[in-house]
């Protein structure tokens, strides 16, 4: 819950700002949150979806499929080699006691809150002194989303009507927005005047 009149809008960090801090974590040692980021940005689920993944939904497979849980609807993700060497790394180090157990567990053997992992997001920030003003559990799946864009170059048209569809939202007008891609676009318009 968020207090009145507070700025709740996350903000996407540089596809490479994330992968580094991904390995940030990883050579600190700190297995949990740099699996979880990986995940969110390579995947685009949101943190209620994270949270539920297991180490059996994850490993010796080349597929995660899931039902979104704000959504109901059947989710089948790819997972790509390199996510594939970081998962099995992650799991290497953090030694579940089996493959039923949560992937996101905290020293205190539960599953992290969405409102701890915004604490620890917040504090990243700070430890690794990261260029974004708003950084929540959200990040990742807008940094999905951007780099996704990124990547298409001048197909972005299709890469948002991809996005729209992999989101769940109604039009690509509502990515875009979602994205913070409309407000760029307003922006360069004002900016590309002059005498």
């Amino acid at each position: 819950m968020s207090l009145k009149f507070s700025n709740t809008t996350a903000d996407y960090l540089s596809w490479e700002e994330m992968t580094g801090l991904i390995r940030k974590l990883f050579d600190d040692e700190n297995y949990t949150i740099s699996l979880l980021l990986a995940c969110g940005s390579f995947w685009g689920l949101r943190i209620s979806d994270l949270r539920r993944l297991t180490w059996r939904d994850i490993m010796d497979t080349d597929t995660l499929s899931l039902i979104e849980q704000k959504t109901g609807k059947c989710r089948i993700i790819t997972i790509n080699r390199p996510l594939r060497r970081h998962i099995d790394a992650c799991h290497k180090h953090i030694r579940p006691s089996s493959l039923d157990c949560y992937c996101f567990v905290s020293r205190m053997g539960t599953v992290y809150s969405v409102q701890r992992l915004n604490m620890i997001l917040k504090e990243l920030r700070h430890k690794y002194r990261l260029n974004i003003n708003h950084f929540s559990t959200h990040t990742l799946r807008k940094t999905f989303g951007r780099q996704v864009v990124r990547l298409a170059g001048s197909n972005s048209e299709m890469a948002l009507i991809k996005l729209s569809e992999i989101f769940g939202h109604s039009s690509i007008a509502i990515t875009r927005r979602y994205l913070g891609l409309r407000q760029e676009e307003i922006q360069e318009a004002y900016n590309s005047l002059s005498f």
